[in-house]
């Protein structure tokens, strides 16, 4: 048996209120809700780390054989994502890792992709995890439509919660959505002719020819996740197939707003938070064409429930101020830049020599007395044992903020800089950076954890290290 081993997902901590950019632009196109919005030191990458680090809770990492990222807004045009991801979750250095992209449907072919894999016997367990950060014109309805987010699904042979029963893939030449080489922000052409001539025959045509050929009806379906640029589209699409709506996940787009590559399988997450022994579920993803993707799920689903998931993430919320510190945050406009000397050049080769320790943040722990120490310490600084440590993660430490400092002096694309120590559960300290905090809300003795971010682009590379931040849930 082929399929759904565990699930994970994330949505950024911050929301936008629709009304905000209503007001920024005076728009006489209101539309309700709110969306989410990476802060300033995340990205796709980012974020598809924490949707698969939340997708791999409770299993040991080491059986993971395979990692694939999706995503339209990959950090890199030339060069792996995956592999970035795939360090700082400590994975074995044998396992296969790609990038998929170039089309909003990236995110189901890479699930495909994963499930062949598993089928063929070449992997065990893939783990598939997508995110996007798309930026759209100011004053256009993608402003308030696009969100921000990440899904993930480990595709195993082993403890399967949801087998994959098959699927139907159609791929078509179609400009709905697009974004060249040379574009910033996506583009997207006319409404009515992306719905009848994309969406509504395109969809109907894959998911048709998926239902006839595992001889399904309607009806067989507990959940319908797909992808959808626009919340109207799958009603209608919906009422072709003749789907009760009672069906139809809930796209997000009032709570979340429109999640792009990362939005099939944060849909397919929801659908698995919700479903039981016995029921199906059909998944899509759109985009020069369509992938219909039909799963069922068994007992296994009850073992997992203990992932954060899409139902804790929105939960778990904080406003933004105005529509001016979204724009900040994306750098959409220019900002007179602090009175300081230029970042230096980051040391490609320090990157490399540090990756053991510092890309998936792991020290050391005495084997004499049990002192766990960061970075890794040859000579215990307790029993002064010499090269007596083991390898020690901090990554899925919790902690204490012992000291912290505001820095408005520090270069920074949002001040201010807030550097803290934190005196980790179990022993250990370490000095890093503290997002997703409110400064004036910051106190000695809060509870923080760790959270992998980016933290600066110098030389045409992005820089990435972990922070702490306020526990979340």
């Amino acid at each position: 048996m082929v399929g759904i081993r565990s699930y994970g997902a994330y949505i950024p901590l911050y929301r936008l209120e629709r009304s905000e950019i209503v007001k920024a632009w005076q728009s006489p196109f209101p539309v309700p809700g709110e969306k989410a919005v990476a802060n300033y030191d995340e990205d796709s990458l980012t974020m598809a780390f924490a949707a698969a680090w939340d997708c791999a809770t409770g299993i040991d990492r080491q059986e993971i054989d395979g990692l694939f990222f999706a995503s339209t807004t990959s950090p890199y045009k030339e060069k792996q994502a995956s592999t970035t991801i795939a360090g700082a979750m400590a994975l074995r250095r044998d396992i296969l890792t790609a990038d998929f992209g170039g089309s909003l449907r990236a995110g189901t072919t890479a699930l495909r992709a994963a499930i062949d894999a598993v089928k063929a016997g070449s992997a065990r367990n893939v783990l598939v995890t997508a995110a996007d950060l798309r930026l759209a014109g100011a004053k256009g309805m993608n402003e308030m439509f696009f969100g921000d987010g990440a899904g993930a699904i480990l595709i195993s042979s082993d403890a399967v919660a949801a087998e994959f029963v098959g699927g139907h893939t159609v791929s078509e030449d179609f400009f709905d959505q697009w974004r060249s080489d040379k574009d910033t922000f996506v583009r997207s052409y006319e409404e009515r002719f992306l719905r009848e001539k994309g969406y509504t025959r395109m969809v109907p045509e894959a998911v048709t020819a998926a239902m006839s050929k595992y001889d399904l009806k309607p009806q067989d379906f507990a959940r319908v996740a797909f992808y959808t640029g626009d919340p109207r589209h799958i009603n209608a699409a919906a009422k072709i197939l003749k789907f009760d709506p009672e069906q139809i996940q809930d796209p997000m787009f009032v709570s979340t707003g429109l999640t792009g590559t990362a939005m099939p399988l944060m849909l397919l997450v929801a659908a698995l938070e919700e479903t039981r022994d016995g029921d199906r579920i059909l998944v899509g993803g759109y985009g020069d064409g369509c992938d219909a993707l039909i799963f069922k799920v068994n007992g296994q689903i009850e073992n997992i429930r203990d992932r954060r998931g899409i139902k804790h993430h929105l939960e778990s919320k904080r406003m933004m101020v105005n529509y001016q510190q979204y724009v900040l945050w994306r750098g959409l406009m220019y900002m007179e830049p602090q009175s300081r000397p230029d970042r230096p050049t980051i040391s490609l080769s320090a990157l490399w020599r540090d990756q053991a320790w510092g890309l998936s943040l792991h020290g050391s722990r005495c084997q004499n007395c049990g002192t766990p120490q960061y970075p890794v310490q040859r000579v215990c600084q307790v029993c002064y044992a010499v090269d007596q440590y083991e390898p020690y993660s901090f990554a899925d430490k919790q902690g204490k903020l012992t000291s912290f400092s505001h820095d408005n002096l520090a270069i920074t694309e949002v001040p201010p800089i807030t550097v803290a120590v934190v005196d980790f559960d179990g022993g250990g300290r370490i000095t890093c950076n503290m997002t997703d905090r409110e400064p004036d809300e910051t106190a000695n003795g809060m509870d923080v954890e760790m959270t992998f971010r980016w933290m600066h682009y110098v030389g045409g590379v992005h820089s990435y290290w972990w922070k702490c931040g306020p526990v979340r849930f």
